[in-house]
């Protein structure tokens, strides 16, 4: 069961990554915390899945006076998310023709939901973001979708104000990705032992139905 659970881990992150670069070659405009990545990239002089691997682990230590636990999988989130974009990025061209740009962002967003539930469903901890939307939840007695708004309206704005691709994409991403979690995670959550399935809850797309997954 472990060996499931790493190998939909590392799948799911090897798709998330990927997606990333897909929306961003399409060029309408990127998924909140991405705008902020990629301002931070273009002003910085870095790569987007350099900056995405630093910010994680910035986030992480925010976790820390939230009292929340990192697991293997989110070690694994904060490290190979941003190398498997950069990756994509090397490999997918940038596209000029609309149509072209529509099928890339369509397929990104629908591929970023279908690795979202991946490596949620392999219940080895949740991505650096939505670990600190949940504590930020937890300590603050907010709901998950106060918070998650919050968060996303602060980095949208401040990924606009550095230069970050706000668009068609943006829009898309926020409307598609929850809904798209929510129907693929019961399709990869990998089932809990007998003996543990009345003392754990099951997983939740973290912001399904307010705003869209982070890693």
């Amino acid at each position: 069961m472990m060996t499931r659970r790493l190998l939909q881990l590392l799948i799911g992150l090897a798709m998330f990554g990927v997606s990333l670069a897909m929306v961003v070659r399409a060029g309408l405009g990127l998924a909140p915390w991405d705008v902020f990545h990629q301002g931070l990239a273009g002003r910085a002089g870095l790569s987007l899945g350099a900056v995405l691997v630093i910010v994680s682990f910035l986030v992480l230590l925010l976790w820390i006076p939230l009292r929340q636990r990192p697991g293997v999988g989110t070690v694994a989130n904060a490290v190979l998310v941003g190398v498997f974009a950069d990756a994509g990025l090397a490999l997918i061209p940038q596209f000029s023709h609309l149509g072209g740009q529509v099928a890339l962002l369509v397929g990104g967003v629908l591929l970023n939901g279908v690795g979202s539930a991946f490596y949620i469903g392999a219940r080895l901890g949740p991505g650096p973001r939505d670990g600190l939307m949940t504590g930020l939840a937890a300590r603050t007695g907010w709901t998950v979708g106060v918070i998650r708004t919050g968060i996303e309206v602060v980095v949208l704005a401040a990924g606009w104000l550095l230069g970050g691709a706000v668009g068609l994409g943006t829009v898309l991403y926020a409307l598609a990705i929850g809904p798209l979690v929510q129907l693929m995670l019961p399709r990869f959550t990998v089932p809990q032992p007998a003996s543990r399935r009345e003392t754990l809850p099951e997983p939740e797309a973290p912001g399904i139905g307010t705003s869209a997954p982070a890693s």
